[in-house]
Formats: structure tokens, C-alpha cells, sequence
């Protein structure tokens, strides 16, 4: 084990302390931070929950729970045993400051609190003014706060202005857990520490970009939040506009948090706003109806538990976008997600432009060189390329440069929940958004919901275990172009 990272005597309080993102992501990745000796000594973690439960009787819940959402080569029981004690539970009715007593009462210690709200976002304000009418809030608080923030500009707005009365702009972190991943860190290295990359970053040397998060789970649980919410929200908004800014974003002066952050603002800000005629045009919605997943019958998302057998919420999107700046003038960008694809995969396809002049004449068979930037289910980046077929004459076939970034390093990869839990620790903002930032996406995506409506536009039905609507197609299609899987 290496030495602690942090010496603070740290309490971390995670409100929907029983809920699925505590078991399945957040105490599984402290668990790693623990094993790997990332937590000080003095590090509690206060488990907040509505049920009337005692400490004994929540370790009982997360030891039958947890387990199973960390790696089998990871786990090891007396290490868990360890990192169990430092969990306790407290409960709470979060609606109620009376109740906020309780939790004051274990929070009596000078230390650093991080406050991390892994609730319904309509609970955020009452949550931060109940911890500081207690006096929990202090110039050592951190709040933590998990998408989706807001349902449109109106609601983020009101949301960030409550949370602003009590945490200030460097004490909340608005987490997107994309921007944990790997590769997505990665791309900054990519585009900026290689200057065989970034002179071709830009129009005319693009032809296109792609971006990709496809699963093939169904809204399972989820369905009662999900109808209210489409893959517009619960998607589009943060983790594809993310990787988008990433992508397109101009080098900041340095990697402070602020100045990686203004460059991804001026992205959103650069979206051209889509008319009703765009929209119509250059957005595709779908939602899954009955078919096959991994080899199953699934159902369609009408026939899925709590939702309405007439809901009209999209569980896939297609969209084409432009960015109005001078690196990016006329190049197409296509995002696209969606419930019950074939594959659950989340990749960026930078495709690059065509040859002006092929020396190969009619025997010309190339295929665009693209960079394929994989983020799931495998975190690999490849460059495809065309050589020589063997034997006489001057055949070409394409080949992929790759990079397995799971071999390219004999170091540990902390997954995206324990690397970003780990930067809340540590003051670091990069990877979180600011509240402007957020607002900006809100501001391009408002419009394209509101003309969904004024439209009355119908979700288009694809078969579960499909790629999405035909349409999705058509709308690369149109640019004389495909999705990456199609090509």
C-alpha cells in the first residue's frame, strides 16, 4: 500500500446512504480508495437514509449489497471488514430540520465534510439549508451534487441559486461521472501533449465527429424517473455535451480548474441554436419496443413497470450539430444515445477528411482514416490507416494502430467514481462543471425539447437489440456519411 494521500480527519456524508448509486458506485469505490490507502485513519463515512435503521443493521444491508459491484480480484474480506467500521448510519427525514439534530450530533468534530446528495435533485435546497441552519456548513464544506440538476434552464437556475446561498462557486461539485473516466481524461493529453494531433484538430483537416453512448439495458428500476426525464435530460445534456466540449474545446492557458472550464463554456456557447425547421430536420427521437437483448426477450419500454402505456418519452436521440467558430466551420457533429442498443458501447470517432487526389486512381479503395477513441466497454484508443495489401500491385486495405490503454501502464486504474470522490477530497474542480457551464447546456438543449412539443413530435419505435430508428441512419446519410458501426 502507498501512503495516505490526505492526513485531514475527513467525514463524508452521502445522503440516499442506502440507495442503488451508494451501493453500486459510491461505497464501492471508496471501498478501493480504502484498500489502497487513499483515506486517512480519520476518514468516517455518515450513511443518510430514511430508514429507521441502526448502523448494525445498514453494514448488514451493504455486506449483502456491495460486494457485488467490485472486481472479485479487488475484494478481499478482511480488508471490507476494515472498511466497514468506518461507516455509520444516521437517520434522517431529509424534508425535516428537526431531524438535521441527529446528524449534528455525530457531525461534532472540527474536520473537512464533504456533503455528497445522492437524492432527487428536487431535494438539493431544502438538504443545503437544513446543514446550515444546524451550522454544518462551514469554509470546510464541500457539496456534492449528482445529475441530473434541473429539468430544464428555469429549474438548474433555481436549483444553483438555493445551493449558492449557503456553499460558495468552490465549494460545490456538480459531478458528471464521464468526466472520471479514463480516456475522457485522456483526450486532454491526447489533442494537447502531441503536436502530431492538434495542427489537424480543426476544419478542413475533419470531416466529421462522432460521439457514441449506447447501451443495452433497458429503464429497469429507473422507469418512475426516467418517463419524467427521456434521454435528452438524462443524457444528452450532461454526459454527451461533456465529451463534446472536450473534444472541440481550444488549449486553456493551464490545467487550473477555471481555465480548463472557460474553454468548454465558450464550446457551448458556440452551438448553433436550432430553429424548429433544424429540429424537425436534424434531430432524431426513438423509443425500444419489444425484441432481444443478449439473447433474451425483452419487453418494450411501454410494456416496462410504472410507465404510461401512452408516454411519448424518448429512450433514444439522434442529433446533428454545428459549432459556429472558425476550428470548426462546417464540420458535422453527430451524437447519438440510446436504451436497448445492440451493444453497450460509448467510443468518439474523429473522422478525417478525404484524400483531394488519390495517385491510385480507379484501383482506389481507402476508407477514411478515422481516430477511434473507445471509453466502453474497453478504454482503447486506435488509428485506422491504409497499407499495401501483400503481393503485386498496389492494393490497399485498412489496418488499426492500437492502443490497449488497459496494458499501456502496470498502474492501478482507479474507476471514474473513486477518481473524482478522491478530487472532492483534494479541492480539485477541473473535472466538475461550474455553474455557468451547466446553465450554457441547458441553454442550447431548452429549445430542442420546447420544439419537440410544439411539433408534437412522436418517438420513433425501433426493435430492442437494434440500433435505433432508421432515421438515425438517414440523418448521416444526408452528409454522405454513417455511423461508425455501419461503415
Amino acid at each position: 500500500m502507498t501512503s495516505p494521500q490526505t492526513d485531514a480527519a475527513l467525514d463524508i456524508v452521502i445522503f440516499g446512504g442506502a440507495g442503488d448509486l451508494s451501493f453500486r458506485k459510491l461505497l464501492p469505490a471508496l471501498y478501493m480508495a480504502h484498500a489502497h490507502d487513499k483515506l486517512s485513519a480519520d476518514t468516517r463515512i455518515l450513511a443518510v437514509g430514511r430508514q429507521a435503521w441502526d448502523t448494525e443493521a445498514y453494514l448488514k444491508f451493504i455486506d449483502e449489497k456491495s460486494p457485488d459491484f467490485i472486481e472479485t480480484s479487488s475484494f478481499d474480506r478482511v480488508t471490507w471488514q476494515a472498511f466497514l467500521k468506518r461507516l455509520v448510519y444516521v437517520s434522517v427525514d431529509v424534508t425535516s430540520a428537526p431531524a438535521y439534530a441527529a446528524l449534528k450530533s455525530v457531525c461534532n468534530t472540527p474536520r473537512l465534510r464533504v456533503f455528497y446528495l445522492a437524492t432527487a435533485p428536487s431535494l438539493f435546497s431544502q438538504i443545503c439549508a437544513h446543514l446550515h441552519s444546524v451550522g454544518l456548513v462551514d469554509a470546510q464544506a464541500r457539496v456534492v451534487l449528482e445529475k441530473p440538476l434541473g429539468t430544464d434552464l428555469a429549474s438548474a437556475r433555481a436549483i444553483n441559486q438555493d445551493v449558492a446561498q449557503y456553499f460558495n462557486e468552490q465549494q460545490i461539485y456538480r459531478i458528471d461521472h464521464y468526466l472520471g473516466k479514463e480516456t475522457v481524461q485522456n483526450l486532454m493529453v491526447l489533442r494537447f501533449g502531441n503536436a502530431i494531433f492538434e495542427p489537424l484538430w480543426r476544419a478542413p483537416y475533419i470531416k466529421s465527429v462522432q460521439i457514441t453512448v449506447a447501451e443495452t439495458v433497458g429503464v429497469g428500476s429507473r422507469a418512475g424517473f426516467y418517463d419524467g426525464a427521456g434521454a435528452m435530460r438524462d443524457m444528452v445534456q450532461n454526459h454527451l455535451l461533456q465529451l463534446l466540449c472536450i473534444v472541440a474545446m481550444e488549449q486553456p492557458i493551464s490545467l487550473d480548474a477555471d481555465d480548463v472550464r472557460d474553454e468548454k463554456l465558450k464550446v457551448l456557447r458556440s452551438l448553433r441554436r436550432m430553429s424548429l425547421a433544424d429540429i424537425k430536420r436534424d434531430t432524431v427521437r426513438g423509443q425500444y419496443t419489444a425484441g432481444a437483448s443478449d439473447g433474451q426477450a425483452v419487453k418494450g419500454y411501454l410494456e416496462e413497470d410504472n410507465v404510461p402505456p401512452d408516454s411519448r418519452t424518448e429512450t433514444f436521440v439522434a442529433l446533428r450539430l454545428q459549432i459556429n467558430n472558425a476550428r470548426w466551420a462546417q464540420v458535422p457533429f453527430f451524437l447519438r444515445t440510446g436504451k436497448r442498443l445492440q451493444n453497450r458501447q460509448s467510443e468518439i470517432i474523429i473522422e478525417f477528411a478525404d484524400q483531394p487526389f488519390s495517385v491510385f486512381g480507379k484501383r482506389d479503395m481507402s476508407e477514411p482514416n478515422r481516430l477511434i477513441i473507445t471509453l466502453q466497454p474497453e478504454e482503447s484508443i486506435e488509428l485506422a490507416m491504409m497499407v499495401k495489401e501483400p503481393g503485386t500491385g498496389l492494393r490497399m486495405h485498412p489496418v488499426h494502430l492500437g492502443l490497449d490503454l488497459q496494458q499501456s501502464s502496470e498502474k492501478r486504474r482507479a474507476e471514474a467514481y473513486e477518481r473524482l470522490l478522491m478530487d472532492v477530497i483534494k479541492g480539485r474542480l477541473t473535472h466538475f462543471m461550474r455553474r455557468d457551464e451547466l446553465e450554457a447546456a441547458w441553454n442550447w438543449v431548452d429549445p430542442i425539447l420546447t420544439g419537440w412539443a410544439e411539433l408534437d413530435d412522436k418517438p420513433r419505435p425501433y426493435s430492442a437489440g437494434s440500433w435505433g430508428p432508421a432515421a438515425s441512419s438517414a440523418l448521416m446519410a444526408r452528409d454522405e456519411l454513417s455511423w461508425f458501426e455501419e461503415s
